[in-house]
């Protein structure tokens, strides 16, 4: 069982409201719900707060969190997108009564609570401000003090705010595009390393900085996506390179087109071409290269060669390994 709790906090009953929040909330909720293909993905719980009759109170966020942390599941997920406060005591996650900083739910009792969470593994996502403190004590400077199978992604540092943009969270944006496909890897799986990833790699120096601290012995996939090239291509790839470093030699039989061909070259061989078309998805894919050659085409009609990158040799151990 895969579960998820999914905040959005608008209104504020005695603070400045919020305008993006909300609509964050209902776009994490709706790419959590399913995979890409369809099937049934997270079993989510949305909270909002529009207004006064919409609201989300202190006892409630909490109550939730706790049966959150509580429920036996593979993946506890909890998403806030709300005001965040900090101060010496630490940091906070404000609902819509909280009437000052500290009035809200504390960022280190959700801590305690993730980390005695019966589930497998628990992931925290917050686009508030202040929100890299979560993880941290407030006495101990940089001392993460994170469980096994718990991991927190955070909008910014524990000094910085969390901007919006067009009435919508940059954060919880890329956090969406990443889980649409951004992020995946060649089999189809967004962890929370490869969506902080993306993350990272979207948002400048000068802008906010996501937070990312974690203590897993291996990622969970938090939602799988088609992957860019069919498994069982994928896995030939020790079949074309059964040895590190082996170079896949080419020649004019494996190129389909006939233009360029010179007298004497041999016809495309069908076989040959079918295997070809997997090297130059290999080759899009950044998994090979062609040797000697600016491309695929010329190493085939020049009778050269094609070898691995570091990335193509990282998944050929993966699949000589089994693991794909």
């Amino acid at each position: 069982m895969r579960i998820a709790l999914v905040v959005g906090i608008n209104y504020y009953q005695y603070g400045n409201p919020l305008y993006g929040c909300v609509d964050d909330a209902h776009a994490v909720k709706a790419v959590l719900s399913r995979h890409d293909g369809g099937g049934v993905n997270f079993d989510c719980m949305l909270l909002t707060g529009t207004g006064p009759s919409d609201r989300v109170d202190r006892s409630d966020l909490k109550d939730h969190i706790e049966k959150l942390f509580k429920t036996e599941s593979e993946i506890a997920l909890f998403y806030f997108a709300g005001h965040g406060h900090i101060e010496a005591t630490g940091g906070y996650l404000l609902a819509t009564d909280s009437r000052r900083g500290d009035d809200g739910v504390s960022l280190s009792e959700i801590l305690t609570l993730a980390n005695n969470s019966a589930a497998k593994n628990k992931v925290i996502v917050l686009d508030s401000c202040h929100s890299g403190i979560a993880g941290s004590s407030p006495t101990e400077g940089q001392l993460a003090t994170l469980a096994e199978g718990l991991t927190v992604l955070a909008a910014s540092t524990k000094d910085q705010y969390a901007t919006e943009e067009n009435g919508r969270g940059i954060f919880t944006i890329l956090f969406i595009d990443a889980l649409n496909g951004s992020a995946a890897n060649l089999t189809g799986d967004i962890t929370p390393g490869s969506v902080y990833a993306h993350i990272d790699q979207s948002l400048g120096a000068w802008e906010q900085r996501p937070v990312f601290k974690t203590n897993v012995k291996q990622f969970v996939s938090l939602r799988k996506v088609s992957p860019p090239i069919p498994i069982q291509d994928l896995q030939r790839i020790t079949e074309f390179f059964p040895a590190p470093g082996f170079e896949f030699a080419l020649d004019p039989s494996y190129e389909p087109e006939m233009k360029g061909r010179d007298a004497g070259m041999p016809p495309p061989d069908p076989e040959r071409t079918r295997t070809f078309a997997i090297l130059q998805r290999y080759n899009r894919l950044n998994l090979l290269v062609p040797v000697g050659a600016p491309h695929m085409w010329n190493a085939a009609m020049e009778s050269k060669s094609c070898r691995l990158t570091a990335l193509g040799e990282h998944y050929r151990r993966l699949v000589e390994k089994n693991r794909i």
